[in-house]
């Protein structure tokens, strides 16, 4: 018998109105939990994720937020705490990915990528930390490849997810025993066919690119596996990072 809705987990998703985010959000409800999602602009898309999520039987609500603003996070986390009563997931998903020339990164492109995929996980861990601690819950963080491995147009990209990695380890020794905090490491996840998908495939030992499919088993596992597991940085990118 399925449990009533105020007895279910709550898990908080950043970025999860559409992509990977959506499909994280939409693969925890299908585990039976109660999702908030959090976006930045696209209203649209975060209402039709909720209307998605509350047909699987779960409670769902779509926040607004800007993850790089101290305000704006104790806003969501107290909204989610307001709405569902615990929080015993923090997903975060949000981030921002952008090419360019290392010897060409301005200072406010560099600072725009930190702000938002390293500070903004500091923040919501930061302010849903006691909610979390109270629930013996967990955080699971979503770096990338590009945080292990130097990609030379993509360097303040690679250098925000490398420090969200050590983010992670250092969370896990802090937060610890209450709190288990991991990160699934994505390679190329394919959105959409062409060349760009077509290279990276053929380079990558599975023989096909990664789907959001593949990242949300990966942050199931650490969401639903054993809570002793702490600290660690899981690739899912098919041996792309081997080669």
């Amino acid at each position: 018998m399925a449990s009533r809705p105020n007895t279910r987990k709550t898990a908080l998703v950043t970025g999860g109105a559409k992509r990977v985010g959506r499909e994280l959000a939409l693969a925890l409800a299908r585990s039976g939990m109660n999702v908030a999602i959090t976006y930045h602009e696209s209203e649209a898309e975060a209402s039709q994720t909720v209307q998605d999520l509350e047909a699987l039987g779960v409670r769902a609500a779509a926040l607004q937020l800007d993850v790089r603003s101290e305000e704006s996070v104790r806003q969501v986390v107290a909204a989610t705490i307001a709405q569902f009563g615990s929080l015993d997931l923090l997903v975060n998903n949000a981030a921002v990915f952008e090419s360019a020339a290392l010897d060409e990164i301005t200072l406010a492109q560099w600072d725009a990528v930190f702000e938002t995929n390293t500070r903004g996980p500091f923040l919501m861990a930061r302010e849903a930390l006691s909610y979390l601690k109270a629930a013996r819950g967990r955080i699971v963080n979503l770096g990338s490849l590009g945080g292990s491995h130097p990609w030379a147009t993509h360097a303040h990209y690679c250098a925000s997810k490398a420090a969200l990695h050590m983010l992670t380890q250092t969370m896990a020794k802090a937060f610890a025993p209450e709190v288990s905090v991991n990160c699934v490491a994505p390679g190329y996840i394919e959105m959409k066919p062409g060349k760009e998908a077509a290279h990276f495939a053929s380079k990558t030992p599975m023989s096909r690119n990664g789907t959001p499919q593949d990242v949300a088993e990966a942050v199931l596992f650490f969401a639903l596996g054993p809570q002793f597991i702490t600290g660690q940085i899981l690739a899912v990118d098919g041996g792309l990072g081997l080669s």
